[in-house]
């Protein structure tokens, strides 16, 4: 049984425990003799704390990944995928009415830099969060702290637990992006007949 080392763009439990919850569901699919080991390693995203546009949180993915793979290749490591996960904001114009949406993604990438975006899903931001971080500059962190009246709620449900009552974490969400993400590696199959066709 061979080992496969998966690279992590943060040392934070909750990321790792969601990549870890991802690889149970799928690991098999994508190598069901290798056994996983999760390596969390702080790297930095590039981009503001709470990213405030759907790009920002996909380029801090990526810009996450691609700095794991940079190390990788300097200290020649033997990682397989590098994984880099961002949260923020999405915020979409609707006619006068702005709405804005909490969102998490996931970027993989293996040895060879080909890479894949997943996407969590989203869920509404309530008005008064959105003001706070939007209008005033507050960390969603903070401002979520505030509102929930709780402490380092980042680290336990985050926002997405306190918006949904829990039916989806924060955890939840990052294990989510990340199936969608690691979809192409794991199922590579469907993705390689799909390309060979084209579209249409």
């Amino acid at each position: 049984m061979g080992k496969m080392i998966i690279a992590v763009g943060s040392a934070r439990l909750l990321k790792m425990n969601a990549v870890s919850a991802a690889l149970r569901s799928f690991g098999s699919f994508l190598d069901a003799r290798a056994e996983f080991e999760i390596k969390g390693i702080d790297v930095p995203s590039g981009v503001r704390h709470t990213p405030l546009t759907r790009e920002d949180i996909m380029t801090g993915a990526r810009q996450r990944a691609e700095a794991l793979l940079n190390l990788a290749r300097e200290k020649n490591a033997p990682w397989e995928y590098f994984v880099g996960l961002e949260g923020g904001l999405d915020v979409v114009g609707d006619g006068s009415a702005r709405l804005v949406f909490l969102e998490n993604w996931a970027y993989v990438a293996d040895r060879s830099r080909r890479g894949f975006f997943g996407q969590s899903g989203a869920v509404p931001l309530p008005e008064v969060l959105a003001d706070s971080v939007l209008d005033q500059g507050v960390e969603l962190s903070e401002a979520m702290d505030a509102f929930a009246g709780g402490h380092g709620i980042r680290d336990a449900q985050g926002a997405w637990g306190i918006l949904t009552h829990n039916l989806i974490t924060r955890q939840d969400a990052f294990q989510a992006a990340l199936i969608n993400a690691f979809a192409p590696f794991f199922n590579s199959e469907i993705y390689s007949q799909h390309f060979k066709r084209g579209i249409g």
